[in-house]
């Protein structure tokens, strides 16, 4: 922590900040390009997007927490963009119509359904403040492993597609062979939610527990909303991976060109 003059801060805000940002991001940039994984200019668009967002919503937060429709519609927003962009990951290209709608759907159900649940059990306040959070970390975590799982289901689809050949010569079921081909490969995408359930608190002080505890929460409630988050993604994440290995095997996409 710096010696702002605002206790709960833990990074002082000024010029030595701004061009700390700049210089953190053009190293990772620097090193995604000469690492050549192709993925140089993506880092810089998003940290200049990140920016951007981070900042406009820091603006309309205020508003959007104070009424519950327009909680409702930035939460419906959040979970256009995590399918447009687990869509793109998956597919490596602006996707398509009905690409875009099945995994926003398989993305953004879950988390929803989880969300009203907690709110008509009447253990999430039905407020802004409360709600947008709760189903920005469920959504976020469900687009990560759907966009991760899709990618890796295709790209195992096209490395063994003699294998799938030979199975449907023998008169195997289509979808069984390509399930069978890409379950493995696309269940990694599970991986990152288990090390950080595995880690926390050893390895991973989370960000939202620091906040609450520096906003005056006792650590025992930061405690227990944080592993709220961890187990609500763990909740989310098998059945968005489960939802998008199906559809992949379903011929539900097409793979693309480029990086997305």
């Amino acid at each position: 922590m710096t010696g702002g003059s605002d206790p709960g801060e833990l990074l002082s805000v000024g010029p030595g900040l701004a061009v700390a940002l700049v210089a953190l991001a053009l190293m990772g940039a620097a090193v995604a390009w000469l690492g050549r994984t192709g993925y140089g200019p993506a880092v810089l668009g998003a940290a200049a997007r990140a920016t951007l967002q981070l900042a406009v919503l820091g603006m309309a937060l205020s508003l959007i927490v104070r009424s519950l429709w327009f909680t409702a519609a930035f939460t419906v927003l959040m979970g256009c963009t995590a399918g447009w962009t687990a869509a793109g990951r998956i597919v490596g290209r602006r996707p398509r119509w009905s690409e875009f709608a099945v995994t926003t759907v398989t993305v953004a159900s879950p988390a929803a359904l989880l969300t009203v649940a907690l709110i008509l059990s009447g253990v999430l306040p039905a407020r802004g403040i409360a709600v947008i959070p709760v189903a920005g970390s469920a959504i976020g975590a469900a687009m990560a492993a759907a966009g991760l799982a899709g990618k890796r289901a295709l790209e195992e689809l096209t490395a063994r597609r003699g294998e799938l050949e030979a199975g449907l010569s023998l008169g195997l079921d289509p979808m069984f062979i390509r399930l069978d081909l890409t379950r493995s490969a696309a269940a990694t995408a599970l991986i990152p939610a288990l090390d950080q359930t595995r880690t926390v608190g050893l390895v991973t002080i989370p960000g939202a527990f620091v906040g609450m505890v520096l906003g005056g929460a006792s650590p025992v409630a930061a405690a227990v909303m944080q592993l709220y988050v961890l187990v609500a993604i763990l909740c989310v994440t098998p059945v968005a991976i489960v939802a998008i290995t199906w559809l992949v095997a379903d011929g539900r996409y097409e793979t693309g060109s480029r990086n997305y």
